[in-house]
């Protein structure tokens, strides 16, 4: 039971850190994607994000490991697999902002304009609070893939739950192990989209929209 408690610890923390920075990284290169539409930036942009979205994590998993091993020290344990789970989040991440973006109705960003806001204010005071729901709702939905990403890093010694499953489960032939490690998964994944759905819907219901 102990091992479980402290790979379903190990699971969380590679989760939420990744994410932490995976969204550092993508929520602002999704607005410069979404205010530089058509432009050469974008264009350049664009290519790199769909550069980093077409590695299966796999891949680069262990394409990353020296870099990994250059930030961290060694590309084995929990923290070094922060690295290449914030990677392999953030340009997924960054698609997801520049899509909720998109959403906001462009009549509001014309009065924000008339009324002579300036770009940052635009972004900070009208794009972002209108597109907030969506943003949770795709916020949450990369969360949920970094769990399964994190059960991937078990493969190479990431620790957390997948390497346990590996390890104890498939290794051992321990059936209840990898029964267990799944359920543990399963209801990460579902209170995870739980707490998701359920900011996004107050957001929207304080709005009058739900």
């Amino acid at each position: 039971m102990s091992l479980l408690l402290g790979a379903t610890i190990e699971t969380l923390y590679m989760v939420f850190v990744s994410a932490f920075f995976a969204l550092s990284i993508g929520l602002p290169l999704g607005i410069i994607l979404f205010i530089t539409e058509k432009g050469t930036l974008y264009k350049i942009l664009s290519t790199i994000v769909n550069i980093g979205r077409s590695f299966p994590f796999a891949i680069l998993l262990i394409a990353l490991i020296p870099f990994t091993r250059w930030i961290i020290g060694t590309s084995l344990g929990t923290t070094a697999s922060i690295v290449p789970l914030a990677i392999a989040a953030a340009p997924f991440i960054a698609r997801l902002v520049e899509s909720a973006l998109q959403g906001v109705s462009t009549s509001l960003i014309e009065a924000a304009t008339v009324m002579g806001s300036t770009k940052s204010q635009i972004i900070c005071k009208v794009l972002l609070p209108e597109a907030l729901p969506t943003l949770i709702l795709n916020y949450t939905t990369a969360i949920v893939s970094l769990v399964g990403y994190t059960a991937m890093a078990g493969l190479v010694g990431g620790g957390g739950l997948g390497s346990v499953a590996i390890q104890y489960g498939y290794q051992r032939f321990d059936g209840v192990i990898m029964f267990w490690t799944v359920v543990l998964l399963i209801i990460i994944v579902q209170l995870i989209q739980w707490a998701g759905n359920s900011w996004a819907n107050a957001l929207l219901k304080k709005r009058g929209l739900k």
